[in-house]
């Protein structure tokens, strides 16, 4: 008897320390997924998307009646062109990469100068008026930049960027002279243009989706200053010799699609 009951309180043990074992294992939380990379490594896209740049341009110069004057005028238009770059996922969910791209922008602005009259009194009164307009176009530029990002979920990647801009910045002017007097009217015309390559800095936003294996879209944001830029133009009447100092600054708006290669 006293053996039977020692075999039955070893039995009872026995399916106590089962029993406290399942219910261990019933509460421990299961392992967390794997972090997938998706970003890490080479990629190249396409980009098309708006600009809204903008030229505040300070005038001095030679003339009769001339006294410096400012001016300042928009600089819009589409731009589209391409993208390389390299990620590096880091620590989960951390993006760190660099990225350059290359556009070219329909970007153009005009604006008119304040006219000059004078009044020359000789033999006959000659009325003297001088008109100008500059006109400022940005047929390309391109970037290279730094890019830091975080992944929200899975697959999607919310970046800030920054680094070197640099665009070739087209000035044209453009002068006109009118003299009328009583015998009639002459009018002398005169224009040149200038390129001007300069470099400057960018920041901006982002925001990037894998939509699929090895593909994803993005929609950026970038705002640019190119510095102030100083030009030279040789004109006529009261608008002789005509220097003018640019600050001209840039905001794009664009979407691309990349294909990464890995």
């Amino acid at each position: 008897m006293k053996r039977l009951l020692l075999a039955a309180t070893a039995l009872i043990s026995l399916a106590a320390i089962n029993a406290a074992s399942a219910a261990d294992l019933a509460l421990k939380a299961p392992p967390p997924p794997p972090v997938v990379d998706v970003w890490t490594g080479w990629y190249a896209g396409l980009n098309l998307g708006g600009s809204w740049g903008r030229s505040s341009t300070y005038y001095t110069g030679t003339g009769f009646g001339f006294a410096p004057f400012t001016t300042s005028q928009n600089m819009d238009g589409v731009l589209g062109g391409g993208q390389i770059g390299y990620n590096w996922q880091f620590n989960k969910s951390w993006v760190f990469g660099l990225e350059a791209d290359i556009q070219g922008t329909g970007q153009r602005g005009s604006i008119g100068f304040p006219p000059i009259t004078t009044t020359i009194v000789g033999a006959a009164v000659t009325t003297v008026t001088s008109t100008g307009t500059l006109t400022q176009s940005l047929p390309w530029f391109g970037t290279v930049r730094a890019r830091i990002g975080v992944e929200p979920s899975n697959n999607w990647l919310l970046y800030a960027t920054g680094g070197l801009a640099y665009a070739d910045i087209r000035s044209a002017g453009a002068i006109s002279v009118t003299a009328a007097s009583p015998g009639g009217t002459a009018t002398l015309a005169t224009s040149a243009t200038v390129n001007n390559t300069r470099a400057g800095w960018t920041a901006g936003v982002g925001s990037e989706w894998m939509f699929a294996p090895q593909w994803s879209a993005k929609v950026e944001y970038l705002y640019m200053d190119y510095g102030h830029i100083n030009d030279g133009f040789i004109g006529a009447g009261a608008f002789t010799t005509l220097a003018i100092n640019s600050h001209v600054t840039d905001n794009v708006v664009r979407a691309g699609v990349n294909y990464h290669f890995h």
